[in-house]
């Protein structure tokens, strides 16, 4: 006999106040996280930096030639110059606002499409179409990254965002394989079997009822590819397939290689400190968010 509709209840529909409690105790436990609140309020301070630039409020002139080559640092321009006469400190902050958008760009489309085709796999777990999706992921991760960079580079012709598509393209793979383990556990629970029993349709379980609730595990997973994203950007602009059109930390990181040589070290340690506060600082929110995320934690407390 068919169970009832009102009886089909998933997790992430549970009544308010229950449901509430559980982000409520995650949150408490993030704020008592003194580490993960010094990494987060770092954050902050780095994407009031990017808000600004793209404000234009300030790091405007990270192109303009305003002062000699390889000034040292003075009140007009805080961290000297470089090799052509532009101000570092402006296009540290401007590479701030390109570090947070290849990240935001990156970490949010690797992460939805590693939760669909996750979700699909994991839902249809020893059928094609799980065979498939797992083919496609074995395939990507033995293709070395940067070969694989230079590769969509290449087939893109110079394109400005070649560099996003290779790394949305191969970044997906970890959050495919983390969300499809938990959607095959999730299949075998009782809301589920009840809304098969009433006739929902596969499609609307697996949005409405299955995939709300692998949240947390989609949450933690953006934040750690956003740092993955800044840190291969760093590398791909070094080698010259990275950003194209503007200033980043690796590029300045690449154009400071000649000016270490003639003992000018301004301009690499600068954008390596810039890039350094903001990894670790994002990484220590992100440990702290998997610990305030952790199912078997929260519901302990």
């Amino acid at each position: 006999m068919n169970a009832p509709a009102s009886s089909v209840t998933s997790p992430a529909s549970l009544p308010e106040e229950r449901h509430e409690s559980i982000w409520g105790k995650a949150l408490y436990k993030f704020r008592r996280d003194r580490t993960g609140m010094i990494g987060f309020t770092v954050v902050m301070i780095y994407f009031i930096a990017a808000l600004g630039v793209w404000l234009g409020i300030w790091g405007t002139h990270w192109s303009d030639v305003e002062g000699p080559k390889w000034s040292p640092m003075s009140s007009e321009f805080l961290f000297g110059t470089n090799i052509i006469g532009q101000d570092i400190f402006q296009r540290a902050i401007y590479s701030t606002k390109t570090a947070f958008e290849i990240g935001l760009v990156v970490a949010l489309l690797s992460t939805m499409f590693g939760a669909l085709m996750g979700s699909l796999a994991g839902f249809f777990s020893g059928t094609w179409i799980d065979e498939v999706i797992l083919w496609i992921k074995g395939v990507l991760d033995s293709i070395p990254f940067y070969l694989f960079v230079a590769a969509v580079a290449f087939a893109m012709k110079d394109n400005p965002y070649a560099m996003h598509v290779a790394m949305v393209s191969t970044f997906w793979t970890t959050t495919g394989r983390l969300v499809r383990g938990e959607v095959i556990k999730l299949r075998s629970f009782e809301f589920v079997e009840a809304a098969k029993a009433i006739g929902v349709p596969q499609i609307v379980i697996i949005f409405r009822h299955i995939l709300p609730n692998t949240f947390h595990i989609l949450l933690v997973q953006a934040t750690i590819v956003f740092v993955a994203a800044i840190k291969s950007e760093v590398i791909l602009s070094f080698l010259g397939l990275g950003v194209q059109d503007g200033v980043s930390w690796g590029l300045m990181i690449s154009e400071s290689t000649l000016e270490v040589l003639a003992g000018f070290f301004n301009n690499f340690i600068w954008a390596s400190v810039f890039l350094f506060g903001l990894v670790m600082a994002f990484n220590m929110f992100s440990d702290a968010l998997q610990d305030a995320l952790d199912p078997k934690k929260v519901a302990a407390e």
